[in-house]
């Protein structure tokens, strides 16, 4: 069934002016396209992930997070992969550094993973994010210190140009959000800026990249101090970017409509060649503390909400959902026609074990 649905919304810029306009948003009404197909060595929830292939085919790889206890004991820098021909679960080396980490986030470069920072959780919970970026080879299972972030930033998105230039848009900063855009050639291992983040700068945000077209949504912003204390808040924005051709490190954002449902916080995200999409999956309409708890002293329940920005139709998709709800992801994994999701949260912030194939529908 296909129905069209016109939907107003208050779009609200840095300038603070209020603008009034509308979208369509076409609605899907289709069944569930996510099947479990495997389980991890360890449940992890807020792990980086990462698809790479080997001699064997093509692995699905995890890398720091939370585990079950969801403590600060809890944080890890465990790694681990699933070889997707055979469904099997391996244990990976530690990552290489001595505590673990939260919010670290990865990407796949010329058949190389890049691990990118998180943060660092002691007793009293300090929090310290971290600048280092490691390189992973899936084939010899070796990290290697590849280079320091600029700017150190955690709960950050990670978005790849041309199979050589990574782009981590906004995130956290020892002590508050960032707008900076830096850029990673992995060729030279020269850092650049780029054109800063547009929007409110956030954390947990989710964004894609398909060809030189990048979607960025929501995240969460801190909303002022009360009693001596952060507040956070769900930022509503998306916006689209366009890489200039000429000059990678110059992006043209233009604001987008609102997508679809409450802003979300920890989605899944990544480009979709087959749909011509950056599609964003799970995540929960109420920020929280690592160990899923909201920063308003509620717990955060997950999100089966699936959507995608249709970047040839110009409008936001509904697609079908996911079979069970899920939140705190890093990242969605893209293999052939299918998406992956690795661990992360289910109903009553149970820290997962699962890896779940999502296969969206094309219209």
């Amino acid at each position: 069934m296909l129905s069209l649905l016109p939907i107003g919304f208050i779009l609200l810029n840095r300038n603070y002016f209020l603008t009034l306009t509308l979208f369509a948003s076409i609605i899907f009404s289709l069944p569930s396209h996510s099947t479990e197909i495997a389980k991890l060595n360890l449940a992890i929830s807020n792990n980086a992930v990462a698809a790479a292939k080997t001699a064997s085919g093509w692995q699905l790889l995890s890398f720091n997070g939370l585990t079950r206890n969801k403590n600060w004991r809890a944080v890890s820098n465990t790694a681990m992969g699933v070889d997707l021909a055979s469904k099997t679960s391996y244990h990976i080396k530690n990552v290489p550094f001595e505590h673990g980490r939260l919010a670290s986030i990865a990407v796949t470069v010329n058949n190389k993973v890049y691990l990118f920072g998180g943060y660092t959780v002691n007793e009293s919970h300090a929090e310290k994010s971290m600048p280092d970026v490691y390189q992973y080879d899936a084939q010899t299972r070796k990290f290697t210190l590849f280079s320091q972030m600029l700017i150190p930033v955690d709960d950050t998105v990670a978005l790849v140009y041309q199979d050589r230039y990574i782009y981590l848009i906004s995130g956290w900063h020892d002590v508050g959000n960032i707008a900076d855009v830096q850029i990673l050639d992995t060729h030279s291992k020269r850092w650049y800026l780029g054109t800063p983040y547009p929007g409110q700068p956030v954390f947990g945000h989710a964004a894609g990249i398909l060809e030189n077209n990048i979607v960025v949504i929501d995240g969460v912003k801190v909303a002022g101090i009360k009693q001596g204390k952060r507040q956070y808040k769900m930022s509503n924005q998306s916006f689209l970017g366009k890489i200039d051709p000429l000059d990678f490190t110059k992006i043209h954002w233009q604001a987008l409509p609102l997508h679809p449902g409450k802003a979300k916080y920890r989605t899944a995200s990544n480009g979709s060649k087959q749909l011509n999409s950056v599609v964003f999956a799970g995540g929960s309409d109420n920020p929280y503390n690592f160990n899923g708890i909201g920063y308003n002293g509620s717990p955060s329940e997950p999100s089966d909400a699936v959507f995608s920005w249709d970047l040839k139709a110009k409008q936001w998709k509904t697609l079908n959902s996911l079979s069970r709800a899920s939140m705190d992801h890093r990242g969605l994994l893209a293999v052939e026609d299918s998406f992956y999701l690795l661990g992360g949260m289910n109903e009553n912030q149970q820290v997962s074990d699962q890896v779940i194939r999502y296969k969206p529908t094309k219209d």
